[in-house]
């Protein structure tokens, strides 16, 4: 802010009563360190921090009270920096969204932070958001040990240390921001890379599913390969849309599937199988029988190795990273596995059916 003149920053966490004591105080210590306190005023009400000598503000808002977000106006310049403190405590990206759209206006360029101490669990919107694949993102992960030792305190390394010793899991989890897990995840088998074209040139294995969407209900269309050998499989290409017709999904699957090989689907929809085969796409419905999902799902538990690529396929690599146990009222996890956001795991149940009729599961 001190090297443009146009530049001011807001700085928000979910609840307001939170900001003095957290990121007001930050900033105070940080321009302390930085040795110009001397050209900054600090006010408690409102709540800002001033730059002397142009008047360029920073000012600190809840997202409890959104009315006074978008109301947020400089009288010089715009609102350049966004800063977001413990992000996982807003309620999703459709929050954030919104408030970036209220304070992203007037100028060019912007710059939005967010931080966060990693969620325990896989299926916290704040860590499958950190998946997404964003060029104009930078990610940046951080711990005690990379910062310099005063600025923490000896005591702090002390209870870290203790902690690593007699409860590993947690000392990862609270020290080193690792993703631990709650325990309850069902695929803890993947591999999130991308799959090279040179790589899907020399799949010979490979099959395809569909799972019908149901009005917002999306629906999921998977294109993948199995090493049989290796026991891996790969996921390089999906179709995930809601409120999509089969008129408009038969229009893409022929773009994709030019052999025109055949397609594994939810045997449920009757009707929608035989409008696509007027389509003239080759669809059959999958053969289930009881217990199919269980045991579709504990076949894929049982792979060496799922590599899903997360460019080519977010929405896949969002339902397999997130699916979960569910847990009951007494706090313990539910024996079946729950019948939601698994459109994609569906999709891919049935494409690979014949192997699972073929193998027994460990």
């Amino acid at each position: 802010m001190m090297k443009d003149k146009n530049a001011n920053a807001v700085v928000l966490r979910k609840v307001g009563f939170n900001l003095k004591d957290s990121v007001f105080e930050q900033l105070k210590w940080a321009i302390d360190v930085l040795g110009v306190s001397s050209y900054w005023e600090f006010r408690l009400s409102p709540l800002e921090i001033r730059y002397s000598l142009t008047g360029q503000k920073i000012i600190f808002r809840g997202a409890d009270n959104p009315k006074k977000i978008k109301s947020t106006k400089f009288s010089k310049g715009y609102c350049k920096y966004i800063w977001y403190e413990e992000l996982d405590e807003f309620s999703g990206m459709e929050e954030v969204r919104t408030i970036n759209q209220s304070l992203m206006r007037g100028g060019s360029p912007f710059c939005v932070f967010y931080s966060f101490n990693p969620p325990k669990s896989n299926r916290n919107w704040v860590n499958a958001e950190s998946l997404v694949i964003n060029e104009n993102r930078l990610m940046h992960h951080s711990t005690f040990l990379t910062v310099p030792k005063e600025w923490l305190g000896e005591q702090f390394f002390i209870e870290a240390e203790h902690l690593k010793k007699t409860k590993p899991e947690s000392y990862k989890h609270e020290y080193l921001g690792e993703i631990v897990g709650t325990g309850g995840e069902v695929f803890t088998n993947l591999s999130i890379r991308e799959i090279s074209d040179l790589e899907i040139e020399s799949f010979d294995r490979i099959k395809r599913g569909l799972d019908w969407g149901y009005a917002s209900d999306p629906l999921h269309y998977t294109v993948n390969h199995y090493d049989k050998t290796r026991r891996r499989l790969y996921i390089f290409y999906e179709i995930h849309a809601v409120n999509m017709s089969n008129r408009k999904i038969a229009e893409l699957i022929k773009k994709e599937n030019i052999s025109n090989n055949v397609i594994v689907c939810d045997s449920a929809e009757p009707k929608s199988i035989a409008e696509l085969n007027d389509y003239g796409i080759n669809v059959i419905g999958a053969k289930k029988g009881p217990d199919s999902v269980e045991y579709g799902i504990k076949w894929l538990q049982d792979l060496e190795e799922i590599i899903i690529d997360p460019n080519r396929c977010p929405a896949t690599l969002m339902e397999f990273n997130s699916y979960e146990l569910e847990i009951d009222k007494e706090g313990f996890f539910k024996a079946k596995f729950p019948d939601k956001n698994n459109h994609s795991i569906d999709a891919v149940r049935y494409s690979r059916e014949f192997e699972m009729r073929n193998v027994k599961v460990r």
